[in-house]
């Protein structure tokens, strides 16, 4: 059966972080936590103004207009600082999600990233999904671990100059 709800799953909150479904409030706050253009170097870009997110926002949380395919997309809430400090997403394709992750780099070093893309993770699979994939340029190396705390490994696919990881 294929998950096609709109709506983004409720994560159960870990041991420091809540992962809150995305909403246009968040923009403000998102425009700080992703202002650093170091947040860019393997994906490319620049930082979005609020305005900018909050469209963005707006266009994500009215889901996939892609027939069997839904977008779950999470900020990541630091409970201890009581701040948002990145955020998961995964667009999700019959029974496979691909993943991704971002964590704002004053608090990237933390284990931030692999315990909120870890949740999201138990969520997706605990019957919806079977196979989980991100694509990570070669030479990240953070995203790589997080990949493999996941279980996922490299692949010999590639998409875009980044390299297919796959549980």
């Amino acid at each position: 059966m294929a998950y096609v709800e709109r709506r983004s799953l409720g994560i159960t909150p870990t041991e420091r972080l809540d992962l809150i479904p995305l909403r246009e409030e968040h923009a403000e706050e998102m425009a700080a936590v992703l202002a650093d253009p170091a947040l860019y170097t393997f994906t490319g870009g620049a930082p979005d103004t609020p305005a900018e997110l909050r469209a963005r926002y707006r266009r994500l949380a009215a889901g996939s207009p892609e027939p069997g395919t839904s977008w779950h997309n999470w900020v990541v809430r630091l409970r201890t600082e009581g701040c948002l400090t990145g955020y998961v997403q995964a667009t999700v394709t019959g029974r496979t999600a691909e993943l991704a992750w971002v964590v704002g780099t004053p608090w990237q070093g933390r284990g931030i990233a692999t315990e909120a893309a870890r949740a999201a993770a138990v969520e997706l699979t605990a019957g919806q999904v079977d196979t989980l994939v991100a694509h990570i340029h070669p030479d990240h190396h953070a995203s790589a671990a997080v990949a493999t705390a996941l279980g996922l490994t490299p692949t010999d696919r590639w998409y875009d100059g980044e390299r297919r990881w796959q549980s």
